[in-house]
């Protein structure tokens, strides 16, 4: 055990498929450790007490935003937030220009979501300090792929072997293209499922399953992952409508109950419910949903900690 990895092979957190199995095995090792702490009366460690974090955010979050800032104040640093949409970037500064701006502050790491893909990637070839990628575009959200992996494995015990299928929205899902990476680099199979224009060309490419019937991937997998439909990315229809949607890849409690053997059900949120999933199941003993959210803290508070350790 004496090779054991005791820190992140990269200085930054851009993507998935920047990172390796042993990276996301120390991440989850000293998520482990995080987690005891955030279920203290105390939850805070005083490990990132000399460190200050941006959080800059060129796109509307709330979540992933409040998990990274209750992540940084559990680990005792200093944070620094930033709305773009309240910032000079209407008046049309760069993103270089802002960022440089932010880090003559004196910032020592960067969490970041924007709009663009490669956004993440683009600035840490300009910057000094560790960049976190918080989503860019449809591209990456390494994040909540890493907490979603970590809550099956919590649930499961290994994920090794195990079938996960991906439900939704696979075209225009930051949060698809990470889980895929991040769940094969662990070792299970992925299946996507979604209506034809809603399942991206490539998919194919990445070795995973294509099924559009969903009771058939129900039926198949032991984990059950369901995306919210990304109207706000859509500038043409991907399906008739919203009810024929809901009638065809909707997730409810008659055909949760009609399958052969009991699924765990996720969600990486915001929820529609009655959409992608009904409230029954989105509530229901298979769902570990809130796990998810508890765990992103976790997760996150990991990563920050990991990266401070490799400026």
């Amino acid at each position: 055990m004496a090779d054991k990895q005791q820190e992140l092979s990269s200085r930054h957190l851009l993507g998935i498929k920047d990172i390796n199995l042993n990276d996301i095995q120390l991440i989850f090792e000293t998520a482990d450790t995080f987690k005891e702490v955030i279920n203290r009366p105390i939850k805070k460690v005083p490990s990132l007490r000399d460190i200050t974090i941006a959080n800059i955010f060129f796109e509307n979050s709330t979540r992933t935003k409040l998990s990274f800032e209750l992540a940084q104040k559990r680990l005792s640093a200093d944070v620094v937030n930033f709305a773009a949409s309240s910032s000079s970037v209407s008046k049309g500064e760069t993103l270089i220009d802002t960022v440089n701006n932010i880090l003559a502050m004196k910032v020592d790491m960067v969490v970041m979501r924007h709009p663009y893909a490669g956004a993440g990637v683009f600035l840490s070839k300009h910057i000094q300090v560790p960049i976190v990628n918080a989503g860019d575009g449809a591209h990456e959200h390494p994040t909540q792929a890493l907490l979603d992996a970590y809550s099956m494995r919590e649930k499961l015990g290994e994920i090794a072997g195990k079938k996960v299928v991906i439900v939704g929205d696979i075209l225009h899902s930051r949060v698809a293209l990470s889980n895929i990476l991040c769940l094969q680099k662990l070792g299970a199979e992925v299946m996507v499922c979604g209506p034809t224009t809603l399942i991206p060309k490539f998919i194919h490419a990445l070795g995973v399953k294509v099924e559009t019937n969903l009771v058939k991937a129900l039926n198949w997998c032991d984990v059950a992952n369901m995306l919210r439909i990304q109207l706000e990315r859509q500038d043409i229809k991907y399906f008739p409508s919203i009810r024929e949607y809901v009638m065809m890849y909707g997730l409810n409690k008659t055909i949760i109950d009609s399958l052969k053997k009991e699924i765990i059900v996720m969600h990486p949120g915001p929820i529609n419910r009655g959409v992608e999933i009904t409230s029954d199941v989105a509530d229901s003993q298979q769902s570990i949903i809130l796990n998810q959210v508890e765990n992103g803290v976790a997760i996150r508070m990991a990563v920050l900690y990991l990266l401070a350790g490799k400026k």
